[in-house]
Order: C-alpha cells, then sequence, then structure tokens
C-alpha cells in the first residue's frame, strides 16, 4: 500500500523541503512553501529497486485499438459543439469565468435535462439546497430526477458518489472541495490539486463525467494551481459582459476535439438559450452605413461567424496618442499603424485610433488585419463603407496580403448573409465565386485601398 507523506514543497522551483519554512532552502523565494502530499511505496518482500515483479504488457501502435470514443449529448447543441460532439464517459471538463457569468446556471440547466434519461448528481459547495432548487424552479427546469447535495469534503462526495453511481456530477466549485488528508484551509493550492486529483481518479476509475467549476483571479486565469488545467480533459472559459445578454463559451483544452471551439448562448429570465445562428445576432447594424464600420469574416473552431469590427480615428491632443482595443490584439493594431504609414502613405501618429468588436467577441486570428484597416481608413476619411461589403486577411510587414485558412468557408457563410462584395487575399480566391458575389481579390496593400473605396 502506498502511504502518503505530508511534504512542502516551492511553488517557484519546485524542490520539497520536510518542514514549512518562510524562505526557499534552494531557491531563496519567500513565502513560496505550500503544503502537499508525497506518495511514498512501502516496502514490500518482493520489491527491488522499486520494481514488485510484476509483469507489464506493453502493444505496438498498430496493435492498439482505434475504435470511435462514444459520446452522449448534453441537450445542448452549442455545449456539445464546444465539447467536441458530445461529453465523453469518464471525461473532466474545468468550467472557468467571471463572477455572475453563467456557470452555475449553464450546468444547472444541462444537468435538470440530462437526469432524465440517466443518473445525474449536482455538488454544490456554495450554496444550500433550496437555493439551487429555488433557481431551478425560477428556470422553470424539470426537477424531478436530478439529485443535490451540499458537501465540501471530498471523501463524502466520493463516498456518496459511489453509492449512488452517477454517470454525470458537477462540482461547484473545486476552490470548496477540501481533503481530510491535508491540514491547509481549503482553496489553498494543495487543497485545490489534491481535491481534482482524487476527482479525476474516480472519474476515469468509474467512467464518470465530471464538471468542476472553476473560479477566476482578477487577471482572468483560473485560480489555483496551474496544474489543475494538465489535470482535466477539458478547459472552458465563459467570455462576455455579466451585464450583457450574449455569453461566449470557448474551448482552450480539449482532449476529445477542437480547441478554440465557440458556443454562444443568450441569457434571458429563463436562463441560458442557446444561439443557433451567432452571425445574425452580431450584425444588427445600422440601418445607415457609417464611417468606420466594416464587417468580417472570423473563423472559431469549425465555423466561421461574421462579426463588425468598428473604428475611431481622431484628432489627437495628447503628446502621446491614445491606442484602445477592445476585442482585439493592442500589439496588432500598433503594427497594422506602422505599415499602413509605411506602404500606404497614410500616417496616424497624430490620431487617437480606438477599435471594437461588435457582441464582446474576441478576434485574435490574424485574419482580422485587412478589417481592421478598412474600419481605420473609413473612419480617417469620415467615408461609409457599403453595407453589403465583407473584408478579410492577413497582412505582411511589407505590404503583402496573405492567404488564411478556410477562406472559401467565410465567403460561403456571408453569401447566405446577402453580402454582394468581399475583398479577399488573392490566394484565397476561387475560379467560381459564390452566387451573387463579386469577389475582390488582392495581393497589395495598396489594391486593397483602392478597392475599398470602389464608386
Amino acid at each position: 500500500m502506498a502511504k502518503a507523506k505530508r511534504m512542502y514543497g516551492c511553488t517557484d522551483c519546485g524542490a520539497t523541503q520536510p518542514k514549512w519554512a518562510g524562505q526557499c532552502p534552494d531557491c531563496g523565494a519567500w513565502n513560496t512553501l505550500l503544503e502537499t502530499l508525497i506518495e511514498t511505496p512501502s516496502p514490500s518482500k518482493n520489491t527491488r529497486s522499486g520494481w514488485t515483479g510484476e509483469q507489464v504488457t506493453l502493444k505496438t501502435l498498430a496493435q492498439v485499438s482505434v475504435e470511435e470514443i462514444p459520446r452522449f449529448s448534453t441537450r445542448s447543441q452549442e455545449l456539445d459543439r464546444v465539447l467536441g460532439g458530445g461529453l465523453v464517459d469518464g471525461s473532466v471538463v474545468l468550467i472557468g469565468g467571471d463572477p455572475g457569468i453563467g456557470k452555475s446556471t449553464i450546468l444547472l440547466q444541462t444537468l435538470c435535462n440530462i437526469a432524465e434519461h440517466i443518473p445525474a448528481l449536482y455538488v454544490t459547495g456554495e450554496e444550500s439546497q433550496q437555493q439551487v432548487a429555488m433557481r431551478g424552479r425560477r428556470l422553470e427546469l424539470p426537477l424531478d430526477k436530478l439529485k443535490v447535495m451540499t458537501e465540501t469534503c471530498i471523501e463524502s462526495i466520493l463516498a456518496v458518489a459511489s453509492r449512488e453511481r452517477p454517470k454525470v456530477m458537477v462540482i461547484d466549485s473545486i476552490q470548496t472541495i477540501f481533503t481530510e488528508q491535508l491540514a491547509s484551509a481549503p482553496g489553498g493550492v494543495a487543497q485545490v490539486r489534491e481535491s481534482a486529483a482524487l476527482l479525476v481518479r474516480y472519474a476515469k476509475q468509474n467512467n464518470t463525467a465530471i464538471f468542476l467549476v472553476g473560479h477566476v483571479t482578477k487577471e482572468g486565469s483560473l485560480a489555483g494551481p496551474r496544474v489543475l488545467e494538465h489535470m482535466v480533459d477539458t478547459v472552458l472559459y465563459f467570455e462576455g459582459e455579466a451585464d450583457g445578454r450574449l455569453r461566449m463559451l470557448r474551448a482552450v483544452k480539449n482532449r476529445f476535439g477542437a480547441v478554440n471551439e465557440l458556443g454562444v448562448f443568450g441569457m434571458t429570465d429563463r436562463g441560458l438559450k442557446e444561439v443557433s445562428n451567432p452571425s445574425a445576432i452580431f450584425l444588427n447594424r445600422a440601418q445607415t452605413a457609417v464611417p468606420g464600420s466594416v464587417v468580417m469574416a472570423t473563423w472559431e473552431g469549425s465555423r466561421p461567424m461574421l462579426v463588425e469590427v468598428q473604428a475611431l480615428v481622431d484628432t489627437s491632443h495628447l503628446a502621446n496618442p491614445r491606442r484602445v482595443t477592445l476585442g482585439l490584439d493592442y500589439n496588432r493594431l500598433a503594427m497594422l499603424l506602422a505599415v499602413l504609414h509605411r506602404h500606404g502613405g497614410i500616417a496616424s501618429y497624430d490620431q487617437d485610433v480606438f477599435l471594437n468588436v461588435v457582441g464582446g467577441v474576441k478576434v485574435l486570428e490574424t485574419a482580422s488585419d485587412l478589417a481592421l484597416m478598412a474600419a481605420i481608413i473609413s473612419s480617417l476619411r469620415n467615408k461609409a463603407l457599403p453595407h453589403d461589403l465583407l473584408v478579410f486577411g492577413e497582412i505582411g510587414l511589407s505590404g503583402e496580403i496573405r492567404p488564411v485558412p478556410s477562406g472559401q468557408e467565410r465567403l460561403k457563410e456571408a453569401a447566405k448573409h446577402g453580402f454582394k462584395r468581399a475583398v479577399i487575399p488573392k490566394a484565397n480566391a476561387s475560379k467560381q465565386a459564390p452566387p451573387g458575389m463579386e469577389v475582390v481579390a488582392v495581393e497589395r496593400l495598396e489594391q486593397a485601398l483602392e478597392a475599398f473605396f470602389v464608386d
């Protein structure tokens, strides 16, 4: 039997010490020693140099079975999309997001629908059973089959789970769970790591899918040890403003599907509702064309999505003009303004530049370069771009327009929403454009500037 030994590990260098100290003896860092448990094998008659004598079966990769991993639906198409097609038996999913963003709401909705068909257990360490029931009634969810439990001790939770044998289980939240093997307070690095390790082991041994709710720090990253994200199979982040009506659920890690997959939900008085056609939501534009507005096609996971990019360029009265981006990369904007000056002959060193992606979407791919450039020039010249114009493409430092992945799928998505004209990289242009759409293929920034404002 393995015996647990209590040690103190340094969060900076990883060295372990038998006793706590204010300063790590190895690296000299202060207040970095945290309590942890290390399992050491007990001596055995058959043990020699750590070998127990058991025979280990080895296989070649050709002998390993590659059957399709069975999945089951969460009864939510957007959540299934983010998970890679459904929930996998024995998988552990970590969901993070700001307070009030909708983490508990979507999990309660999902488990109430799943419990109609398979056993499910909702474990809450932050709320009482009455609070969970009140939310379920307010959202008009089926509450007859879902079992709920208020507990923070991981040993008690696993004992109940072993007796009830749920197929799906929710832990809300992992920061409130503690193990009796450690003396530190719940929420500490050691408590979160050891509790998560026990839950992951239980999930793999019993083929139980587990959702873990994680708190986030002020910087927006998951609170607790970084190893927590490596232990789980899938990491999902909720994006969006707490006072807004749109919520984006993004997969940043998925062992069973594509990363950066995006699910869009709308917050209503009846909980989170799926948005099956997000492009229609993000394209709710003004009736008349205004300067500084253009539509681009971004690629999120496995589907294209049309979003509106807005720019405001105004004369600056400061020594250092402001550069503000919302939903976009700030450093990318600085690079594009330099390219615009060098190869387009348009200076902005005395202008404040503000950029925004409508709807709270975060666009980090380089395919947004050409659309950002079009919006900036439109605002700078105070000349509106056509309502039915689509723009996408990457801009290089020498002024060339580079191709982007899945160009034809982006054009087809725009054609479905009535766009009649598109300015795209020449390498993304095909011999036959989508019906009813004029495609303008450009190779250089100079050609793109001429194509934007064709009368």
